[in-house]
């Protein structure tokens, strides 16, 4: 077996490698591996195990950190959606391996599992990586029918109220636009969620790359909400960063309506499901997750598995983090 990094990787093996892998997801593509190393704070790495000139295991690392001092602290491994294995467990354990000795600099590594990965639990298990429970919902969005038949009454009403006072759902159409809706994004995150959030040129260069949408919620020709979605041709669709004015705009309901925004993207495209990209830990109350049960779809429980470099500042980045949720 070889290992090859980056352009080592033959970038035709690679689409097709996994646009016939069941764990394929737009995060795991060339164009997402291009959209990341455009940005000034962020690098991305892709690792192929490949054996007799097939592709057995690959991986596209997303290397993150904050400005300034925050960095020293902040400095993390993110693999969205997982890795993308074959039924080659050597492979597997092999691409791990690698993954961890070239990313030594980080202070951990997490994968963001869309999948079930039980098949592969022990070889993350045996290369030390820790396995944590994580919830998220998956919606039918293959017919508007099907879509709305989950939703619950208040939902309906919601979404029907928010259409009857005037409330318009479109694509982007230009910077100026996303600029808008970065500035609600924001100030969400800065107040309320109080997370790392990526910077304003993030969502121009998504805007300007073909990795998926960023739907717009309007009223009175006023940006409202709004959401950024990656596609999966002809699969998914998933809500990435959202947000909304929902105190100000209380009979329109943006929140509600930039997530309908995503679904019925999906119906009218030919998408068979939404992902709400993550529900919380099942042990903890999440607000968010009530928000997004609301909508129906399955609740599924496919986790995270983090493999942790430096013990002492991955303590105290949670610790950090939990300080800055207290003070909201």
């Amino acid at each position: 077996m070889e290992l090859k990094v980056n352009h080592q990787l033959d970038l035709n093996d690679w689409e097709n490698f996994i646009s016939n892998s069941p764990f394929n997801s737009p995060f795991q593509c060339p164009a997402f591996y291009t959209f990341i190393n455009s940005l000034a704070t962020y690098k991305a790495f892709v690792f192929s195990i490949v054996e007799q000139n097939n592709i057995q295991a690959l991986c596209l690392v997303t290397i993150q950190k904050e400005k300034g001092i925050k960095g020293f602290f902040s400095k993390r491994a993110i693999i969205y959606g997982g890795p993308v294995f074959t039924e080659n467990k050597e492979a597997a354990d092999y691409l791990l391996k690698n993954i961890s000795k070239n990313l030594k600099g980080v202070i951990y590594i997490e994968t963001r599992n869309f999948y079930d990965y039980s098949g592969y639990k022990k070889v993350f298990e045996l290369n030390g990586w820790q396995y944590e429970k994580y919830l998220n919902f998956h919606l039918d969005c293959s017919s508007e029918q099907i879509a709305q038949q989950n939703f619950n009454s208040n939902r309906k009403r919601q979404i029907k109220k928010a259409f009857s006072s005037g409330v318009e759902l479109e694509e982007a159409r230009s910077i100026t636009e996303v600029e808008k809706y970065y500035q609600i994004l924001y100030t969400l995150y800065k107040s309320k969620i109080k997370k790392p959030l990526p910077p304003l040129s993030f969502f121009e260069k998504f805007y300007e790359s073909n990795l998926g949408k960023i739907l717009l919620v309007k009223f009175k020709n006023k940006i409202i909400g709004g959401i950024v979605c990656p596609i999966l041709k002809n699969q998914s669709i998933y809500e990435f960063y959202i947000c909304g004015l929902d105190a100000e705009f209380k009979d329109q309901s943006p929140s509600v309506m930039a997530t309908y925004a995503a679904i019925q993207y999906g119906f009218k495209n030919n998408l068979k499901r939404f992902d709400f990209m993550g529900a919380g830990k099942p042990d903890e109350d999440y607000g968010v997750r009530d928000f997004k049960a609301k909508f129906g779809g399955e609740l599924v429980e496919h986790g995270r598995f983090v493999k942790i470099n430096n013990k002492a500042l991955y303590a105290i980045g949670k610790s950090a983090l939990a300080f800055l949720k207290k003070t909201k």
